[in-house]
């Protein structure tokens, strides 16, 4: 059988003189049985795919891909797969893939009717998973994690239905170990919060009542034991504004909220969470002409507070 040749063709010869009534309900009952849709004869069958189709309304329909050169597109050469996915009626449907110029996979989102709205995981430019979640629309929904560029968890959150932070959240050092455990209700901290260094030391407890701290039943046992958590000068460098050529991956960058920017080498240039658009507490990282990391500023309340110490996962 070819593909998309769809049910085999039965020859029945009901104009032979042999053929008797009971033959004739036989051979009628097979053709009405092989007409009725399966799951085994849907699973033997393979169905013919089209490319980039455009039926006679002009919509987009089926399987597409989509290559560049494209204007806003500089970093791929010509005829590099960007993205791929199905249309229906010009709308996206299924899962779209997007890939880094290197041509690994950057994200894999579901779409509804054109706009995102399922599972969706996106991907550092080296393939390893930086966050994966479930979006409905404009907002993240249920289970939402996302890790570190080593491969290290470095949070685990709960949405509600609204896309607000409901239940017990946690957040991870780069080294795995747990860093801060806490409860939110409806977007606040509610409860005990637990806040570990590095090393799996109790750092902090923190009682929180609707998002303010009951500073009276909360202390710290242990002080802060990295270098770059220091005291901020206030009159401090001040974050820089994000620059043109850095960008996010496919997720939209959050004025107030984490992101991981990029330069056009896909090499991260800021991490952390952002305030009003700039870094607020976070890193930045600066490379030679060589593309060898050379310095690595941290930021804290959004001013300068030191250089940290460049390690070799860093540099990887």
């Amino acid at each position: 059988m070819k593909p998309g040749s769809g049910f085999p063709r039965i020859a029945v010869a009901i104009n032979k003189p042999a053929m008797n009534r009971h033959s004739l309900l036989f051979s009628f009952g097979l053709l009405v049985l092989l007409a009725v849709p399966s799951s085994f004869a849907q699973a033997s069958v393979t169905v013919q795919d089209t490319l980039n189709q455009v039926d006679e309304t002009g919509r987009k329909q089926g399987y597409w891909r989509i290559v560049a050169p494209k204007a806003e597109k500089p970093d791929y050469e010509d005829g590099q797969l960007i993205e791929e996915g199905r249309y229906t009626n010009s709308k996206r449907v299924g899962i779209w893939r997007r890939f880094w110029p290197n041509g690994q996979v950057m994200s894999e989102i579901t779409y509804q009717m054109g706009r995102p709205k399922g599972e969706y995981k996106t991907f550092y430019p080296n393939g390893k998973v930086e966050e994966q979640g479930t979006w409905d629309l404009d907002r993240n929904t249920g289970t939402f994690k996302r890790w570190h560029p080593n491969g290290k968890l470095a949070q685990d959150f709960v949405f509600n239905g609204f896309g607000v932070r409901d239940g017990e959240q946690k957040y991870y050092h780069e080294n795995g170990q747990l860093e801060v455990l806490v409860n939110v209700e409806q977007g606040r901290e509610d409860g005990t919060l637990k806040r570990y260094t590095a090393d799996g030391q109790l750092q902090q407890v923190a009682q929180f009542n609707n998002g303010v701290i009951d500073a009276a039943n909360s202390k710290y046992l242990k002080p802060v034991p990295k270098a770059d958590d220091v005291q901020v000068d206030p009159k401090a460098e001040p974050a820089p504004a994000v620059a043109a050529t850095e960008r996010t991956n496919a997720v939209v960058f959050r004025e107030n909220g984490y992101n991981t920017l990029y330069d056009k080498q896909l090499r991260i240039t800021q991490q952390g969470e952002f305030a009003n658009g700039r870094l607020f507490e976070g890193k930045r990282y600066t490379y030679d002409a060589n593309g060898i990391l050379t310095r690595i500023q941290v930021y804290k309340g959004g001013r300068y507070a030191g250089d940290a110490v460049i390690t070799d996962e860093d540099r990887q």
